[in-house]
């Protein structure tokens, strides 16, 4: 006879667990980016605000996507599977960039479009490496797409960040696809990445804690 006190539980092996988990996590980011898109709609946030917090959830999202990817033929499935009525969030995930790009009236739109870019690709990155992504077809991807980003900026040939990153797209072009960082080598890389991070931004007159203090979602 089925317990009533007794707990339900999703999964029967760690593997499954650690899918709901994931999965979990997901429906958590999609239902902050729904909440922050109405937020800015009513003015209850600025731009300043949004943004930054708009491109780290828009992160955290691909970089989940690419983890549960075999549970999830697609977005919409998964919010009709889960219930989930959240169309703020579906058309800000489409579009792929907070919407003071996507609406962006201010001279030079395509500077703004660039750093916006950047900072994702940056957010991407190092949630990879706290999710103990090690392997080097996992990782030089992402990488170079950010190395390629990040060198656009005028004076970034200059910044002790860049070489840094070069230097571990060096290491990563060495090694074969299923080659693996060590312990140690991930941890100076999210070192030396945050380091970047942090100098990009004092070259555009900010602070990178501000950011990504604004609305922050852990993984």
């Amino acid at each position: 006879m089925l317990s009533l006190d007794e707990e339900v539980r999703l999964y029967t092996t760690n593997a499954e667990r650690e899918k709901y988990s994931l999965l979990a996590t997901l429906f958590g980011i999609i239902v902050a980016l729904d909440f922050l898109e109405r937020a800015y709609v009513r003015d209850s946030i600025t731009a300043a605000e949004y943004s930054p917090a708009c491109t780290r959830l828009l992160s955290q999202y691909m970089t989940m996507l690419k983890l549960v990817k075999d549970s999830i033929p697609s977005i919409e499935e998964f919010m009709t599977r889960y219930r989930l009525d959240t169309p703020a969030a579906l058309h800000r995930i489409k579009v792929g960039v907070p919407a003071t790009v996507e609406h962006s009236s201010e001279a030079g739109p395509e500077t703004g479009k660039w750093i916006a870019e950047t900072t994702q690709n940056f957010i991407t990155f190092m949630d990879a490496l706290k999710l103990r992504l090690r392997a080097k077809d996992q990782l030089h991807p992402i990488l170079q797409e950010l190395v390629t980003g990040y060198a656009r900026f005028k004076g970034s040939k200059d910044w002790e960040g860049r070489s840094r990153m070069v230097g571990w797209l060096i290491t990563l072009n060495g090694m074969k696809a299923s080659e693996e960082l060590t312990e140690e080598q991930s941890r100076q890389l999210l070192f030396d990445v945050d380091y970047a991070y942090a100098e990009f931004f004092r070259s555009l007159g900010g602070d990178k804690s501000d950011r990504e203090d604004a609305f922050r979602t852990p993984l």
